[in-house]
């Protein structure tokens, strides 16, 4: 449902925006939980939904990393104007930024940068504000809206809204993402929470989220049918609830486990000994407060998985590397982590 929707949205910008420019939506990316088959909050669950984003005619986009030293990598999206005199992709009418006169531009429909940026970078703010604009007239013109109640939930950093018709709820996060190359690599829109203070709005945060969705739909199709590696996710992230724990530690650890232990252990009657497995993963990474990226320098990543070049060889950032420099929050952790083993 979810996924059509946004693949009928996308169709509608073509329709409505062919001649403007504005980015261009590409089709939609499901990514997270939901998408992934492990979602803890069965009837409650959040779907995630990456829209890649491509630059307009007569503009590229250009990546210009951020500060370095962080966790998660955080990137400029540079826009630039392209000259378009003798290109035959746009029509006879259209002017060329970069060789006609002002005066003359002002008969067609402004640039990218002047309309989503700040300055010559791609703003996070205003790109969400105009898809919210976009979205309220898109959805009137799909069959959908005869059927479907559509509640747009504003944010300044993702498209937040809900579907509903009779007992069905959908709530949907659309997270706007620019390409790294032609890598499953993003820059996204949504950052995580220890971002959510201060972040300027032309800042694009590292995502590897359709990677990690691309691995699990591999695991998928490589693994027994009755493979438990969803069910000890589901399970293990449900007992976190009321628990200070990141559900992204554990979700790394059992993609490290999948890429180690052979898929023949994974099946249902194999529950118990991989939650144990998971647990003991986590305890030990815990103690030597070293927690591995799985993306970022995993050279036995199926090749399937598209990443940047040096991805694969790259030293993997360390996700307990909080714990290894604030001795109070690596006590915290260790007492979360038995509060989870106990319940």
């Amino acid at each position: 449902v979810i996924t059509h929707l946004m693949n009928k949205l996308t169709n509608v910008f073509r329709e409505g925006f062919s001649n403007s420019f504005y980015p261009v939506p590409q089709q939609a990316i499901g990514v997270g939980s939901a998408f992934e088959g492990w979602s803890p909050y069965a009837q409650d669950a959040v779907y995630h939904v990456l829209v890649p984003l491509s630059p307009p005619p007569g503009h590229s986009f250009h990546l210009e990393l951020g500060t370095a030293g962080t966790l998660q990598r955080n990137f400029s999206v540079r826009v630039e104007l392209l000259c378009t005199c003798t290109s035959k992709q746009l029509g006879n009418d259209t002017l060329c930024f970069l060789h006609h006169p002002e005066e003359e531009l002002r008969r067609q429909d402004p640039s990218l940068l002047h309309t989503l940026c700040t300055g010559a970078y791609l703003d996070v703010k205003k790109t969400i504000r105009w898809f919210y604009r976009f979205v309220r007239v898109a959805w009137l013109l799909l069959p959908q809206s005869r059927h479907w109640r559509l509640i747009l939930q504003p944010s300044s950093q993702s498209c937040k809204f809900q579907l509903s018709k009779d007992n069905k709820i959908f709530t949907v996060h659309i997270i706007f993402g620019v390409r790294q190359g032609d890598s499953d690599i993003f820059v996204g829109s949504q950052p995580t929470e220890a971002h959510l203070q201060g972040i300027p709005s032309t800042t694009w945060l590292e995502t590897y989220a359709v990677a990690e969705t691309k691995f699990f739909k591999h695991i998928s199709r490589q693994a027994p049918q009755d493979s438990c590696h969803c069910k000890c996710l589901q399970l293990l992230t449900r007992f976190l609830m009321g628990i200070d724990f990141s559900s992204y530690a554990l979700k790394t650890v059992v993609m490290h486990l999948l890429n180690t232990i052979p898929l023949t252990r994974w099946h249902r009657w194999d529950l118990q000994r991989r939650m144990m497995d998971i647990l003991m993963y986590l305890r030990w990474s815990l103690e030597r407060k070293q927690l591995h990226h799985f993306v970022i320098g995993n050279e036995r990543l199926p090749m399937e998985i598209s990443l940047p070049s040096g991805f694969r060889v790259a030293k993997p950032p360390n996700l307990f590397q909080h714990l290894a420099s604030n001795p109070d929050a690596h006590t915290k952790a260790v007492q979360e982590y038995f509060r989870l083993l106990y319940r």
